[in-house]
């Protein structure tokens, strides 16, 4: 297969997670939470047609015989779900210089559902195992699922690759090359559905809401791990239970291949299915009715020439918001009309947070104020400016919450009142905390898993409502990230792979320490420049232009920076390589909950190439995502194959707790740490909070206004 159809099948298969992004009808039975070894909806060994919930997150770790997985699983829609594993085949290597240590890689799964269960047929899916790696549990397959009854579950299907390793029964395509483990990282796609194929089957009994029963035929014949010693293959047939300890976890064992017992855990958790009940935040002000208008002295509109009622509104609202972790950033009045800045620091929802403000504001101002201007800043910058009538606010109160939406109107921010009515704030502009880290380090190829925690001191200073100096310091407590890992093969400039320097040397380490000035250019238009130590890694200068619409769904960027690579202590000493990077950027909203994003430039070891992101963000604050970067640097530059990928998952804590914080969880999976690919880290890029304050942030959470 030629080089251009293998990109344009990759490129294929990214595209066509973004064009699923569209409404979809409730599922179709087959459900299940039975997961597998390898940590995908399925039996024992082999896949099923079955899938998990609607946006269900599944987390297995599993041992069999030499094989060790992590799994993260995601049911991106009702019919399709994707799976990042990491796999570890302990003494894989028999010979030369990696003689004894484990065979380490991460990998892709796709599993699509094409038919649903009927009365009369069954549920039929077609899946990818490992599609992105170095192969060594690359398969495909074609399953199908019939239920009979609410107990008994009979599956089958044909594989290829490992999965028509057992018995094969045909043949399609040609041969399919053989496997070779000391290949980099790369697209299959020449091998999909190609050489021989087997049958495999199975079943499932559900004994009781909690104990199911397996058993199943396999077409694996664990080839590789026979050849090498590892595995002794005494029979097709597996047999296993899994027991659910709990609404979200389940235990499994089984025993595989007539000679090795296994067992995995699986823990479940979904964005729809909260752990806790929401909304447990103090209730806001009632909204506050005006007088009858026979009423004129409350009427009256001799306030608006009295200086001191100003001042005395001011000061109620600003006092009232600031209990709501809402920040009054300028208030302008006339007698018809508040116009209203404000910054939002507790609420995820930004809805949220402006339905408390309407609320305040029929409280704080006089009965001739009909309109209501309300302003969202973030960094100093106005984002967009939600219009309403106070009448409606008045009688809309207990009505459903869309009722209210399709009575504002969401807008450019272009206050006008506003600009000369601003709150000195001066007791808000220096902050700082103390509080603990936790970074981890996921599939270094000798040590898996890796940490260091500690303690964070960080502070930020604001000089201008646009001008922030902010910096942290940390020291570390306990950690392995600074264990040495092995000579560096890379022949690219080090740009991330001595990340273990860093750590035996950065204690402790300033993580950075910078002057950010953020600005509005022009009409959609917003700026960054950030100057500093702008990450672990690296210090110098980074300029970025971003052009977004409030109501759009398109977005485009560009950032460029020049850069100094940081010594390894991290305090205030640079190292002799410098780089100019930079990257064109374009971001797309599908609809949905499903957005995607390419990066395209030069990147910090001096490679070119692009970023493919798909993301599915979810109305309380969820965000699951993948990416895959390609660049020029090659294979053996970069040490590691010059195809990268990983998964990226926000957790808001808000989720999590119940109460209101816009504090989230950050993580990100990916095989390992690479040169080739890497880019800049800095705080604050435009589009991760430009968008947050615009329509579309309104619109998937606007039913949290009243709350």
């Amino acid at each position: 297969m030629t080089t251009a159809r293998v990109d344009f099948i990759k490129y294929a298969a990214f595209g066509l997670l973004a064009t699923a992004a569209t409404p979809v009808q409730a599922q179709v039975g087959t459900e299940t939470s039975s997961y597998t070894m390898f940590g995908t909806p399925g039996l024992i060994l082999m896949p099923t047609a079955e899938v998990a919930a609607d946006s269900e997150l599944a987390i297995t770790y599993s041992h069999f015989g030499p094989n060790t997985n992590g799994v993260l699983t995601f049911q991106i829609l009702p019919r399709l779900s994707g799976t990042f594993r990491y796999t570890s085949i302990d003494s894989f290597w028999t010979s030369g210089p990696q003689a004894g240590q484990s065979f380490n890689d991460g990998s892709f799964d796709l599993q699509y559902r094409i038919l649903n269960e009927s009365d009369y047929l069954p549920a039929v899916s077609v899946g990818l195992r490992d599609f992105v790696s170095k192969g060594a549990n690359a398969g495909e397959y074609i399953v199908a699922t019939k239920s009979f009854g609410d107990r008994l579950r009979v599956h089958g299907g044909l594989g290829w690759g490992r999965l028509g390793s057992h018995n094969p029964i045909g043949s399609t395509g040609g041969t399919r090359a053989p496997w070779d483990p000391n290949q980099g990282s790369s697209l299959n796609a020449d091998q999909w559905f190609r050489g021989d194929f087997a049958p495999f089957g199975g079943l499932s009994y559900k004994v009781n809401d909690r104990l199911t029963f397996k058993a199943e035929y396999s077409s694996d014949a664990f080839v590789e791990e026979t050849q090498r010693g590892l595995v002794e293959y005494n029979s097709p047939f597996n047999f296993g239970i899994d027991y659910q300890i709990s609404p979200s976890a389940h235990l499994n064992a089984a025993y595989v291949a007539g000679s090795m017992f296994g067992a995995g855990l699986t823990f479940t958790m979904n964005p729809r299915k909260p752990p806790v009940y929401s909304g447990s935040e103090k209730a806001p002000l009632p909204v506050k009715p005006r007088p009858s208008r026979a009423d004129s002295v409350a009427w009256s509109t001799e306030w608006v020439s009295n200086p001191e009622d100003h001042a005395g509104i001011k000061r109620v609202a600003s006092d009232a918001l600031g209990k709501e972790g809402i920040q009054l950033k300028a208030l302008a009045l006339t007698a018809t009309r508040a116009e209203v800045k404000i910054e939002n620091n507790r609420y995820n929802s930004l809805a949220q947070a402006v339905g408390r403000t309407v609320r305040i504001l029929t409280h704080a101002t006089p009965p001739s104020v009909e309109t209501f201007d309300v302003t969202v800043v973030a960094n100093g910058i106005p984002l967009s400016t939600v219009s309403m009538r106070r009448s409606d606010v008045e009688r809309l109160e207990h009505a459903p919450a869309n009722d209210m939406y399709a009575r504002v109107t969401i807008d450019e921010a272009t206050p006008v009142a506003v600009k000369n009515s601003e709150l000195a704030n001066h007791d808000t502009r220096f902050t700082w905390a103390l509080a603990p880290y936790l970074k981890l380090s996921f599939f270094d190829p000798t040590k898996p898993i890796q940490g260091d925690s500690g303690l964070r001191l960080s502070a930020s200073y604001q000089v201008a409502p646009n001008f922030v100096l902010s910096g942290a310091l940390q020291k570390s407590i306990w950690g392995n990230l600074g264990d040495d890992s092995g000579p560096n093969t890379s022949t690219l400039p080090h740009v991330r792979t001595d990340s273990a320097l860093y750590a035996q040397q950065g204690d402790p380490a300033i993580a950075h320490l910078t002057a950010s000035w953020y600005e509005r250019p022009g009409k959609n238009l917003y700026s960054r420049v950030t100057v500093g130590y702008l990450e672990q890694m690296f210090g110098g200068v980074s300029a970025e232009l971003l052009w977004k619409p409030v109501d759009s769904r398109l977005a485009l960027g560009a950032e460029v920076a020049w850069v100094k690579q940081r010594d390894y202590d991290q305090l205030f000493g640079f190292q002799d390589y410098d780089v100019v990077t930079g990257h064109v950027s374009a971001y797309y909203d599908f609809g949905n909950g499903f957005s995607t994003r390419i990066d395209a430039g030069r990147y910090l070891a001096g490679d070119y190439g692009a970023t493919v992101s798909v993301d599915r963000s979810f109305d309380n604050g969820w965000k699951i995502g993948g990416y895959f970067t390609k660049t020029n640097a090659s294979e053996n530059g970069s040490g590691n194959g010059s195809f990268d990928k990983g998964i990226r998952i926000s957790i808001p804590l808000e989720w999590a707790l119940g109460s209101p914080t816009k504090s989230a969880s950050v993580a990100q999976l990916r095989s390992l740490s690479r040169d080739d690919g890497a880019r800049l880290s800095v705080e604050g890029r435009l589009f991760d909070w430009v968008d947050q304050g615009h329509g579309g942030a309104y619109a998937g959470r606007w039913g949290r206004f009243w709350r």
